[in-house]
């Protein structure tokens, strides 16, 4: 039977967890470790990782730095399931996702990453843009196939490609696409990708939120960062230039000057990670080796 090493990077939150704890007892899988990197400076996850401690198989660590790749791959290190995946800390697993996800591994033995769409607590899909059809990934269709809390990878397929790049995602100037990054690094290499628009995540849907506006540009700039780094070809990356300007004159023909500013700092941050000077680096990460627990 297929393993999971579930790696939680988390900061800031405490009931969300428990949430996530909920329905991840759901999945009713014995098989499933969860790994939770704390972050915080306090113990307010605690209390909360107590009330499962005898439900669940958990493993608390505690890491100063508040970087969520530094910590995704802090867990990567000690994780011993045969499939890890990164939800985050705010996420939650319908019923039967992980029986999805093992089923799917265990059909395709050559099959290294398997993902899925975000889906809304209202219903329907989630923030970003999802293809419909399911198949394998590619340099084309990355970028409305991935996010990094619904995507599963073989662990020696994981540590193999060095885990995420620490350079990049929450808590650095390059704020998102990490999972694009590590999806295209793991296609450099020869790997095997699938996309399954039926493999769905809970996640609050934060499109034209405070919080979204307020990450804007720092977002954008790693995607514009991923999109140079990997030679994305023009006809892939111009749509993402041109789609932000039609957001950010629609918004403003509505009378919706803050959500014309939103899309006008995700274009900002797009240029500003599409030239930097160390974009076209990083395509190969040296491998990772495993913490003993």
């Amino acid at each position: 039977m297929t393993s999971f090493s579930l790696v939680m990077a988390t900061r800031g939150r405490a009931a969300e967890i428990g949430e996530f704890c909920d329905s991840l007892l759901a999945q009713h899988r014995a098989d499933a470790e969860l790994i939770v990197v704390d972050q915080n400076g306090d113990d307010r996850l605690v209390p909360v990782l107590a009330r499962f401690a005898e439900r669940l198989r958990i493993t608390h660590l505690r890491s100063s730095v508040a970087r969520a790749n530094h910590a995704r791959n802090l867990g990567l290190r000690v994780a011993r399931g045969d499939i890890v995946a990164f939800p985050d800390d705010d996420c939650l697993y319908p019923p039967g996702v992980l029986d999805r996800v093992a089923a799917a591994f265990e059909a395709d033995p050559a099959l290294d990453l398997l993902t899925g769409p975000a889906a809304s607590p209202a219903g329907g899909l989630g923030s970003g843009r999802w293809r419909a059809e399911a198949g394998p990934i590619t340099v084309e269709n990355v970028w409305t196939s991935v996010i990094e809390f619904n995507l599963f990878l073989r662990r020696p397929v994981a540590l193999a490609l060095g885990g995420f790049d620490e350079a990049m995602g929450p808590g650095t100037p390059l704020g998102s696409a990490e999972g694009n990054d590590l999806v295209l690094r793991a296609l450099h290499a020869g790997r095997v990708a699938r996309y399954d628009p039926a493999l769905l995540v809970v996640h609050p849907d934060k499109r034209l939120t405070d919080v979204a506006m307020a990450r804007a540009r720092v977002y954008g700039r790693g995607f514009g960062f991923a999109l140079r780094r990997h030679g994305v070809p023009a006809r892939t990356w111009l749509p993402f230039a041109v789609r932000p300007v039609g957001g950010a004159l629609l918004s403003l023909l509505k009378g919706r000057p803050r959500d014309a500013a939103y899309y006008a700092m995700s274009l900002l941050g797009r240029a500003e990670g599409f030239v930097r000077r160390d974009a076209p680096d990083g395509r190969i990460h040296r491998a990772m080796a495993e913490t003993p627990r």
